[in-house]
């Protein structure tokens, strides 16, 4: 029996706050910090690895969070969901982003079909397009091959595509996989769509439209923008477009669109990129085989996720010692830094997919919380933060834990040797570097030049950033907020947080204003 109950109420919690406060700087140098970089670290799916020797934690706090695990029911709490529970209790739904990577438990069904099957069909169905557009079988009105594919979508429908196809690109490059060009439209901000299509040849793209309920304003406003430019251009829209949304959907049956993929209400639009979301964008891209890939990373981690063993769970162990830093420690924010420029939109990425699902102050039952709940997350890529706000980190009034992402080897392989050292290698030296700074720190007589330490942080290894390493990057950090989602006893599968802004900028289009509203309406000349 699952029993859901707020963080401070359990007891586990209650001992895992009177736990002594690890000295990081202490641990972490000399011959203490080579063993403990050798033994605190967990394997991960794609030959990744989740090393957290650099955090406060030491023997004693982890068991007090091996039992917080068990007394919180962290892995029945997953297995329900993956099972086909009603975890969305906001919006009433399930949660079943997992199944479209692999089945992990009992057959789930909803709509009266077969949910595994679904995805697997959408999928296949998604496969079969691409390579008939690959192929020169689907082709533009005079018989030439598309070779550029434009997502039209926003939040989750942008950010999680757009980062994968990033992180992707350069490696499609190198492998002989790339198939077509991806461009991205989201803002409603007409410079956006207009800076794309001023990029393109309309002539040979392929437009994606992505909208769950078929009416997200921003999106169809795109779509309209785009449907103009390809009718100045001689062009029949109908022709150049596909969409992605749910069978209900007015978008669903059109004869305005090449083809309909479905998705639907048990997928977040955050957890979409396994989903057809990005399915459609990146089989198109790279090839259905790639993405296929990237499916098969996620499902392993997936599988990792299910375990029982906290201490052999990456995803499970990486939430709880954030929930010990955030609940316990203070510690008010946190940051994402991917030394890996092809992981640049992957931060941005996982601020929606963090801070839209454990950004709430009400517990599941809409009870108000005592406790912080999701933290501020933010990032870039090294080396290029380093030169901008790892000020703050090293030596600002906050703590800030850190989540690194290294790679061994980049993904072209094209290197130069300058001064007795590669590109990689300078690389992979700063992250090294930072690690080892942030915790130990260094004394200065100069108080503008001491480094206090005591910097928690991690780092997520791999061998190189390919399609299954990046779906299991992905899983690892999916799983991480929803577990950090049943400690704090939040819902993370809904965002009401974002609808109410959405409902006054409608007043505003209708001119149903007063009060200040009206005022800054004025102001922007609406």
């Amino acid at each position: 029996m699952i029993s859901w109950n707020n963080l401070d109420t359990l007891t586990s919690f209650q001992e895992l706050s009177k736990t002594k406060q690890v000295n990081l700087a202490e641990v972490m140098s000399g011959e203490n910090g080579a063993e403990r970089v050798k033994n605190y670290s967990v394997p991960m799916a794609a030959g990744l690895a989740y090393n957290y020797a650099a955090k406060k934690v030491d023997d004693e706090v982890l068991a007090a969070l091996v039992k917080l695990a068990e007394e919180a029911q962290l892995a029945d709490k997953f297995k329900a969901l993956y099972n086909g529970e009603v975890i969305n209790t906001g919006e009433k739904r399930l949660v079943l982003h997992h199944m479209t990577r692999g089945q992990l438990g009992d057959p789930v069904t909803a709509d009266g079909v077969d949910k595994r099957t679904f995805y697997v069909e959408q999928q296949q169905k998604i496969a079969d397009f691409a390579n008939k557009v690959h192929a020169g079988e689907i082709t533009n009105a005079a018989g030439e091959k598309f070779t550029t594919v434009v997502q039209i979508g926003i939040g989750g429908s942008d950010l999680g595509p757009r980062a994968m196809y990033l992180a992707l690109e350069n490696w499609a490059k190198k492998n002989g996989t790339f198939k077509m060009e991806a461009k991205f439209i989201s803002n409603v901000d007409p410079d956006d769509a207009a800076a794309v299509l001023n990029s393109i040849d309309v002539a040979h793209s392929i437009f994606v439209l992505v909208s769950k309920s078929g009416t997200t304003l921003e999106t169809l406003t795109n779509e309209s923008f785009v449907k103009d430019a390809l009718k100045n251009a001689g062009l029949d829209a109908s022709k150049h477009m596909i969409a992605v949304t749910s069978e209900t959907s007015p978008l669903a049956k059109s004869a305005d669109y090449l083809a309909a993929f479905f998705m639907d209400d048990y997928i977040g639009g955050r957890f979409s990129s396994t989903s057809a979301v990005g399915g459609a964008v990146l089989s198109l891209a790279f090839g259905p085989e790639v993405f296929a890939q990237f499916l098969d990373g996620a499902a392993e981690e997936d599988k990792l996720s299910a375990s029982e063993e906290v201490l052999k769970n990456p995803e499970m162990l990486d939430a709880l010692i954030g929930v010990y830093e955030r609940n316990v420690l203070g510690y008010p924010a946190t940051t994402v830094l991917p030394y890996s420029q092809a992981l640049s939109r992957f931060p941005a990425h996982l601020q929606q997919a963090d801070m839209e699902s454990n950004g709430k102050s009400v517990n599941r039952f809409g009870e108000p919380v005592n406790y912080p709940t999701g933290p501020v997350l933010f990032g870039e890529p090294g080396t290029n933060g380093q030169h901008s706000f790892y000020q703050l980190l090293h030596q600002g009034t906050d703590i800030v834990p850190l989540q690194f992402v290294g790679f061994k080897n980049s993904q072209i392989g094209t290197d130069v040797v300058i001064e007795d050292s590669t590109s990689q290698q300078k690389l992979c030296a700063n992250v090294a570097a930072q690690i080892v700074a942030f915790a130990c720190g260094k004394e200065d007589e100069n108080r503008n030049k001491n480094f206090e330490g005591g910097r928690p942080s991690s780092i997520i290894i791999g061998d190189q950033l390919d399609p299954k390493a990046l779906g299991a990057l992905l899983a690892h950090f999916e799983n991480k907020i929803m577990f950090q989602g049943f400690l704090w006893n939040v819902n993370s599968f809904d965002q009401e947080g974002v609808q109410l802004g959405k409902v006054l900028a409608k007043k505003v289009l209708a001119h149903e204003t007063d009060g200040a509203l009206k005022v800054y309406s004025d102001l922007l000349n609406i």
